[in-house]
């Protein structure tokens, strides 16, 4: 993605609307007893987090069209993720028919306003303002692993896609932030070297980079998502001093 191409834009939307429509079609089939199981996420139903993905989903629109500066409960929150409780907590209790239509219009909505949106002009978000690509990008991830949070503990199959390749360059393009919000200094130069869940090989990064984290993206992602423990994905191959630091700072999301 670096140096973007013309049609990037058109690929990462594409990206989204389909891991979107993929979640969509798992959610039409669940019934009530699974909207209330417990989801990966400590202390979150699979309800309540279809909320969450239907209130940023909300805000991105919001944002983007500029009828709001700031992602709600984040003044005076001290952490996004303190933020994201309050406010599903204060919107805790809808019933699983009413999350599923706001999710699926929010969704539709924010792709529409990602798909319109000056490509140089930064959105307002959680941590720092982005462009409206990168910001797609992060949605991408957020629905990628919180349909990893509701399948899961439903044993139902969510097979992992070469669309990770777009969550693997969102972790990697933001490797000087995630270090900076862990006040651990300067990023080092990263090269990814990795396996597609389908087909393919991805290599991400300058030739001569410092740290070369090497194997399947999708233990890579897991880790950059906080869904897998960097010391529990053995597959992958790190060479250099720093590369097992870096994956204990990579993040994809604020």
């Amino acid at each position: 993605m670096a140096g973007v191409a013309p049609d990037t834009k058109r690929v990462v939307l594409e990206a989204l609307e389909a891991e979107e429509a993929r979640l969509e079609q798992m959610l039409r089939g669940l019934g009530e007893p699974q909207w209330n199981h417990d989801s990966g996420c400590e202390g979150w139903s699979v309800a309540d987090v279809v909320l969450h993905l239907a209130q940023t989903e909300e805000a991105v629109s919001s944002l983007i069209a500029g009828e709001t500066d700031d992602v709600p409960y984040l003044p005076g929150s001290s952490s996004a993720d303190e933020a994201m409780q309050r406010w599903v907590r204060a919107e805790h209790g809808q019933s699983p028919e009413e999350i599923f239509d706001r999710w699926t219009t929010a969704r539709r909505r924010a792709l529409a306003a990602l798909r319109d949106a000056a490509p140089d002009r930064k959105v307002p978000w959680v941590a720092i303002p982005l462009k409206p690509l990168t910001l797609a990008t992060t949605r991408l991830a957020e629905h990628w692993a919180h349909g990893l949070d509701i399948a899961e503990p439903l044993g139902i199959e969510y097979p992992d896609t070469n669309r990770l390749e777009h969550i693997a360059w969102l972790a990697h393009r933001t490797l000087p932030f995630a270090y900076a919000f862990e006040a651990r200094g300067d990023a080092p130069a990263v090269r990814l070297e990795l396996e597609a869940p389908q087909n393919g090989r991805w290599v991400i990064g300058a030739a001569d980079a410092d740290v070369v984290i090497a194997g399947p993206a999708s233990q890579f992602c897991r880790v950059a998502a906080k869904r897998l423990a960097p010391q529990e994905a053995d597959a992958l191959v790190l060479e250099g001093t720093r590369a097992g630091e870096v994956l204990e700072v990579v993040r994809t999301y604020a």
